[in-house]
């Protein structure tokens, strides 16, 4: 019988991502073991098209997979939910070649939209693309926060329009062009180890053929494929740390014994109630990811609302509930091998990271009161 992608991602957990985690945090380290180990799998290739070599996996799925991962390694669960959302860009737009590589792992791509220029506001990039006359494009930019910087095969990368109106383009840039330079190490308080840095790009030359899409359209893009799935693919990693909180503050009370009472702290009700507030949130933000995948999948008129509020609850259910897990577990918490204040640190990153929660909340709003999310 042929394993399941979830048999195959089990093993993977279990011997690559779990065992290399705390050295992965505390030394800033890029998962590279872990990846080559979830492309020795299949899973690098999980949603690429079956005809390319690929699982033909979904975004379902690739939410499934990046779950697991961030239960035991937030860093590597980032690098994979970045070159799922780039794939899926791939797999719509990209070339045979580039397509296949990623089906048989051995190749990691990644998004370059985030710019220093435009900050959060990822659909608006500032640097340029320049025509030659002939088939080459010359890139300049000063890219802001890209995951797997200096790490990934390559980038699919927004600029603004070569020719055409509009807002972006995106390109596939390779990560071995001339003139791409990364431009400081990741020094972070979570998800240390996803290789987070600032690119810049002067005069990268690439074909038009690395034109993703249409000149002018990468709203489209960005709005269309990426955004449906790197929020809920955030949502799944705010998920997947609020379960390992979780456990590991279940874990603690029932564990830790107060000796002069005879009683253990998950007797007391307070700590019973903490753990309480911590399931039902988690649950909450599994319940509205379910939902929010079914509406896509059904291609309901709700889907992109759902889109929009999947990401800010569970970045700030996961924020609540692994300072909940802190609370519970009081000093003890502070030591790394208890395993909460990794998962605290790991969780704030979806509140701060485009499309921000406070941006999220303005575009709710404004589809609740019939306003383009651009005017």
């Amino acid at each position: 019988m042929v394993a399941s992608y979830l048999d195959d991602l089990a093993v993977v957990v279990a011997e690559a991502v779990q065992p290399a985690a705390v050295q992965v945090d505390r030394q800033g380290q890029f998962p590279r073991a872990a990846i080559q180990a979830l492309a020795d799998a299949g899973l690098l290739g999980l949603v690429s098209a079956a005809e390319v070599g690929g699982r033909g996996r979904g975004l379902r799925a690739a939410a499934e997979v990046v779950e697991r991962l961030a239960g035991a390694c937030g860093s590597t669960a980032m690098v994979v939910c970045m070159h799922y959302a780039a794939t899926a860009v791939l797999e719509a737009h990209g070339q045979w070649e580039v397509r296949e590589a990623i089906a048989t792992g051995r190749h990691l791509t990644t998004l370059a939209f985030s710019e220093a220029g435009s900050r959060s506001h990822f659909w608006a990039p500032v640097s340029s693309a320049t025509g030659d006359g002939g088939g080459e494009v010359r890139l300049n930019a000063a890219k802001g926060w890209i995951t797997s910087a200096g790490q990934a095969d390559s980038y699919v990368w927004s600029s603004r329009p070569l020719a055409a109106d509009g807002l972006s383009t995106i390109w596939l840039v390779p990560a071995d062009a001339s003139g791409l330079k990364v431009a400081a190490t990741f020094d972070g308080l979570g998800l240390r180890g996803n290789a987070s840095s600032p690119v810049t790009a002067t005069d990268v030359g690439v074909s038009r053929s690395g034109m993703l899409g249409e000149d002018g359209r990468g709203d489209q893009l960005m709005f269309g494929i990426v955004l449906p799935w790197f929020a809920c693919m955030s949502a799944a990693m705010s998920v997947g740390l609020m379960e390992t909180a979780i456990q590991a503050a279940v874990g603690h009370v029932t564990r830790v014994r107060l000796e002069h009472q005879g009683s253990s702290l998950a007797e007391l009700a307070t700590i019973r109630a903490y753990l309480a507030r911590m399931r039902v949130r988690a649950d909450q933000a599994r319940a509205l990811l379910d939902a929010t995948l079914a509406a896509i999948e059904a291609e309901r008129e709700d889907a992109m609302l759902r889109v929009l509020e999947v990401k800010a609850s569970a970045g700030e259910a996961a924020t609540e509930v692994t300072e909940l897990a802190m609370r519970v577990c009081g000093g003890a918490a502070f030591r790394r091998e208890v395993g909460v204040e990794r998962a605290f640190r790991d969780a704030r990153a979806a509140t701060v990271m485009a499309p921000t929660t406070d941006m999220l909340y303005d575009f709710i709003g404004r589809v609740l009161c019939g306003i383009d999310l651009f005017a």
